[in-house]
């Protein structure tokens, strides 16, 4: 009976180790089934959500692409006037929308960068109010440590930049600046020790050029050229300042005006000029008046070499200690201050001997032409029979020689001679 039972016992676990067995066979095949559709189900789901998104993109980027709207407007870019009153009237609105002023220092650089669009780059009145625009008390220095370290830097660099552009333009402040300045960022600030700078030079620079200009420049060319010629003909006092009208020569092509500065030395330098040796007329050259350049010409010859070696032998430099005499063992030195010679003039220099300059309307060869034949009529009668060539100065060339390195090709003078005595200028 023992025997059976355990028989039936043995017979009864085995069929229930196989029953195990085969449901773990089954619940895993069962897993595997439910975790690859899972995994479809996650792919097919993700597929779709990827399309919706790129849809959306697309839908986004088309009507952004139709519809921007930035997101700080720039008044000063938009303005359909471009007036100091408009500009004003801009500032104004800014103060008075808002109490606390936001985006003021973006307000104010954005007002810099269009200020010459509006012709009020040189106003101190304009400068005084971008200035009004921060608020009051704010920004001051408590200690130390604050005004030092520039407390609100933001703030002070933005001001620190409005007065450097005042410096470069030649915008000088006032005292109503500087109280200003001290109500916004008290005594320590770095805009009020930049404006003490700004004081003490500026006023020092301002009339210091011994030729003064109007301010501001007049936009007239015939004033600007007239003063240009009265600037470069002040190294001699007797020079004379002319100006002709190009419709008083026979001939004349170009109807416009000459500006001519000539002195009597340099008159009489010409009528003692050598028949035989060609003069010239070079240029244009440029000079600068301010913020406005003007084009001009000279009336030049060759330079005369054997007088020039004939004043080198006999001048001595009374700067040179390399051979100094002692007058109590030696005989003393003959004076040369009482001989009789040649003198130098100013306007015989190393490379050549200027006879006049011009600046004419239109810088072209037949004002050039005309201008040789009225100053043979007004005192120079030598022009008849001296042969005169043109020498025009390429601004191109001189360009390019900056640009190549290379010296094979030389475009700093285009030369074209062309002789012009007087049977060739009357025609």
């Amino acid at each position: 009976m023992i025997r059976k039972l355990n028989g039936l016992l043995n017979s009864s676990y085995n069929l229930s180790a196989s029953c195990v067995i085969t449901w773990k066979a089954y619940s895993n095949e069962a897993n595997t089934k439910k975790e690859k559709d899972q995994l479809k189900d996650d792919h097919s789901d993700s597929d779709s959500f990827q399309q919706s998104k790129k849809e959306s993109n697309e839908q986004q980027q088309k009507t952004s692409s139709k519809s921007f709207v930035p997101a700080i407007r720039n008044p000063f870019a938009e303005a359909s006037e471009k007036t100091k009153n408009v500009y004003m009237r801009m500032v104004e609105i800014f103060t008075e929308r808002d109490i606390r002023r936001r985006n003021h220092v973006e307000f104010i650089y954005a007002a810099m960068k269009h200020m010459e669009e509006f012709g009020v780059e040189r106003d101190l009145e304009v400068y005084k109010a971008l200035i009004n625009v921060l608020p009051k008390g704010k920004f001051i220095p408590r200690n130390v440590f604050q005004s030092e370290f520039m407390h609100y830097p933001k703030q002070q660099q933005c001001i620190v930049d409005l007065l450097e552009q005042m410096e470069d333009l030649g915008v000088m402040p006032d005292y109503e600046m500087e109280a200003m300045l001290l109500n916004v960022f008290g005594r320590t600030g770095h805009p009020l020790r930049k404006y003490w700078r700004m004081m003490y030079w500026m006023p020092k620079f301002k009339n210091l050029s011994p030729w003064p200009l109007p301010n501001p420049v007049p936009d007239n060319t015939l004033t600007m050229a007239k003063l240009a010629i009265e600037r470069m003909c002040t190294v001699d006092v007797r020079s004379r300042i002319t100006i002709y009208e190009t419709k008083n020569v026979t001939d004349a092509i170009d109807d416009t005006w000459i500006v001519s500065g000539m002195s009597p030395n340099q008159a009489e330098l010409l009528n003692k000029h050598p028949y035989n040796k060609a003069i010239y007329i070079e240029g244009p050259f440029l000079i600068w008046l301010r913020n406005r350049n003007i084009n001009y010409f000279t009336l030049r010859a060759d330079p005369d070499i054997e007088f020039l070696k004939t004043l080198d032998k006999n001048t001595e430099d009374e700067d040179d200690v390399t051979n100094l005499k002692i007058p109590f063992f030696e005989k003393p030195p003959i004076s040369c201050k009482n001989q009789i010679g040649k003198v130098r003039s100013i306007h015989q220099q190393d490379d050549g001997t200027i006879f006049a300059i011009c600046a004419t309307g239109t810088s072209t060869k037949d004002s050039l032409l005309s201008w040789i034949r009225l100053l043979e009529d007004n005192g120079n009668p030598a022009l008849a029979q001296i042969p005169v060539l043109f020498r025009f100065r390429s601004k191109i060339g001189e360009k390019a020689k900056q640009i190549e390195s290379s010296n094979e090709v030389n475009t700093n003078t285009v030369t074209n001679n062309d002789p012009l005595s007087t049977d060739d200028s009357k025609r």
